[in-house]
């Protein structure tokens, strides 16, 4: 054991309070931190690298570690805490006992490529809400889409409250983040065909083709998408609503549309 800290002043501490808390300081330092063993595990199986792990013996045993996949070839410094130090800095009402700290990954287009010729992406413009954000990840990951894009991000990915509600597939996902302009001209570089959830000029999702390489663009719900996704997009498209509103929630459509799109390619 490196290092044992009891005392909530601790600089390591107020450090690591700093990094959950504020998104400037996770750019600047390049680095997040993570709570809890499954989401832990997530990220190191996503290949990010581990840089600290704290643990309050109280809640979690140092055997556990054991659990961890590729712990092991880590080179994480392990440091043992307190249960006030724990409590200080953990989110959730029913605890695990362990904190992680690990180094932010690029997430640029600049580096990315696909693995197939007929790609399905999820991309998401300017979501603002971490809740919505958590579930359009978890959708991805069910779906197991090649890569979710998000356009002009309202908060960084490693923000605590992503991490907690998307349980962990902001690490299973292969996610890019620009401009709008920059995804739009990386899709028609890529020959991409985008599909924008747009009330205007649209067509019935249903009516698509989404076996062939594809873009599937989801807005907010009180500003939808803009001009420029509308006029780059192959088709406008739309899920027919019968009640007595004409939008929904953006997690619930992009999990209507990435299903269609897979259901088609499940014939293939």
């Amino acid at each position: 054991m490196n290092t044992e800290i009891s005392s909530t002043q601790n600089k390591r501490i107020k450090n690591l309070l700093q990094l959950q808390e504020k998104s400037r300081n996770r750019r600047k330092e390049r680095k997040f931190v993570v709570e809890g063993l499954r989401e832990t595990g997530l990220a190191l199986k996503g290949g990010f690298d581990l840089l600290e792990v704290y643990f309050c013996p109280e809640f979690f045993s140092e055997n556990k570690f054991k659990s961890i996949p590729n712990f092991e070839n880590s080179n994480a410094e392990i440091i043992e805490i307190s249960s006030e130090v724990y409590k200080k800095l953990a989110y959730r009402s029913s605890t695990e006992g362990l904190l992680a700290v690990f180094a932010s990954k690029e997430n640029s287009l600049k580096t990315f490529n696909f693995s197939n010729n007929h790609p399905l992406i999820l991309v998401a413009e300017a979501p603002e809400k971490p809740g919505n954000i958590g579930a359009i990840l978890r959708t991805a990951d069910a779906a197991n889409v090649d890569a979710v894009f998000i356009a002009n991000p309202k908060t960084d990915l490693y923000n605590p409250n992503i991490i907690r509600s998307s349980v962990g597939c902001v690490f299973t996902n292969t996610i890019a983040t620009g401009t709008t302009a920059e995804i739009i001209d990386f899709l028609q570089q890529k020959n991409i065909s985008i599909y924008a959830a747009a009330l205007q000029a649209s067509e019935i999702y249903t009516e698509m083709d989404f076996t062939q390489a594809s873009a599937i663009v989801v807005g907010t719900e009180a500003t939808g998408l803009n001009q420029e996704w509308r006029d780059a997009a192959k088709q406008n498209i739309i899920i027919p609503m019968s009640g007595a509103i004409d939008s929904m929630n953006v997690s619930v459509a992009a999990g209507i549309l990435i299903f269609e799109a897979k259901r088609q390619r499940s014939f293939l």
